[in-house]
């Protein structure tokens, strides 16, 4: 046995953290400039726009010549304190002059949550309600004129799940529509490994309260599925077996997103999506989701007026895109900023996740979230 070469081995295995590290920290700056606006922050973990930060970090995208991103303070909208305080930083509270010369600014608008904060999950750190009486929220006017003048002049749009949904209203919703060549549903759902009131604690009350009201006071689910939400407080439930052939929704990447966006052909997506209706003409289907329906499931989609399928990635069709529109909760997941300081870290990424969970989301971040952001801002800089 040759011992020098065993302690070698060792050495470099234990030197391997600090070196990419190194390697991260002797990586060039490159700047960005990004207007980031998130309206649901209840702490300052930012966990709604944390992906994305660890991707700025990462690749050291800076917001001037040396300063990078910083989580709890490098974005638009609620911003959390102590005791129940907070203060709103939004784009709403910005002038007309103030809104140009920030479109002037940016490089690139990225909305990644504008559901907001409620007066009940704010005050009293629950949520059993759909709502309970807004404290924040919603894609504002001055969002709006943010984002029109940020496509007037040709720059990079990133919108995400529930940017036009509620609280958002209707008008405003249906200028963001026609700007862009899409049309929201109604419809939001999400996938639950457990539907089982007596198992499953996290599934909302309103959801399961709602269903009943329509439905003689049964809720007679037990297995995994898929819940969809209305706008209107209808409440849809696809179980496994009984509606799907398989529960976990899917995303299914055409064969030039997986060559020019380095996606996967198919990865599981176990939180919020919501459906949208694209206008072909406009805007390209790089993604979409895949549910597995049987007969029983579409019909219970068409009593509806829900489609079978709908997109998860939509772009402006063109052959350099400025406006993207995520259908998912994208942006969101339980990452740890600290491994975006390792460089080449991504070789390692199968630590980060246990496939067999089927409610873990760190392996579609890994695999599908940021070779997606990065593939979108490497072609931006390129462009």
């Amino acid at each position: 046995m040759n011992y020098k070469k065993i302690k070698i081995t060792i050495s470099l295995i234990l030197a391997l953290p600090f070196l990419m590290l190194l390697f991260w920290f002797l990586s060039p700056h490159q700047k960005l400039v990004i207007a980031i606006v998130d309206k649901t922050v209840l702490d300052q973990k930012g966990q709604e726009h944390i992906s994305l930060n660890w991707i700025l970090n990462y690749h050291k995208y800076t917001k001037n010549n040396t300063e990078g991103y910083k989580i709890a303070r490098d974005y638009y909208g609620f911003f959390p304190k102590d005791n129940e305080q907070f203060r709103i930083r939004g784009l709403e509270r910005f002038s007309a002059s103030q809104i140009a010369q920030l479109s002037n600014d940016a490089d690139l608008a990225y909305f990644t949550d504008t559901y907001g904060i409620y007066n009940k999950e704010w005050y009293q750190q629950k949520n059993n309600q759909r709502s309970s009486g807004i404290l924040y929220g919603g894609l504002s006017n001055r969002d709006l004129e943010f984002l029109k003048l940020m496509k007037a002049k040709k720059k990079l749009i990133i919108t995400e799940f529930n940017t036009i949904g509620s609280p958002t209203s209707p008008e405003i919703r249906g200028q963001f529509e026609s700007l862009f060549g899409m049309k929201w549903s109604g419809w939001t759902a999400r996938y639950f490994d457990k539907l089982d009131t007596l198992v499953n604690k996290e599934l909302p009350v309103w959801m399961v309260k709602n269903y009943k009201a329509a439905n003689h006071n049964k809720w007679p689910f037990r297995k995994s599925g898929i819940v969809f939400v209305s706008d209107y407080d209808q409440v849809v439930v696809l179980e496994d077996s009984t509606h799907l052939s398989d529960s976990m929704p899917y995303i299914v990447s055409t064969v030039n997103a997986q060559e020019t966006l380095g996606l996967p052909e198919k990865i599981k997506y176990p939180f919020w999506f919501d459906v949208i209706l694209p206008d072909e003409k406009i805007n390209t289907i790089d993604s979409k989701f895949d549910l597995n329906l049987n007969k029983i499931g579409l019909a219970e989609l068409k009593k509806f007026g829900i489609p079978s399928s709908f997109p998860a990635v939509l772009r402006q069709s063109t052959p350099n895109p400025k406006f993207y529109y995520f259908s998912g909760d994208f942006c969101d997941n339980p990452i740890s900023l600290k491994t975006s300081y390792f460089k080449g870290i991504s070789f390692f990424k199968f630590l980060f996740y246990d496939v067999e969970d089927p409610m873990e989301r760190n392996s579609f971040f890994w695999n599908f979230y940021k070779p997606l952001i990065t593939n979108i801002l490497k072609n931006e800089k390129k462009d």
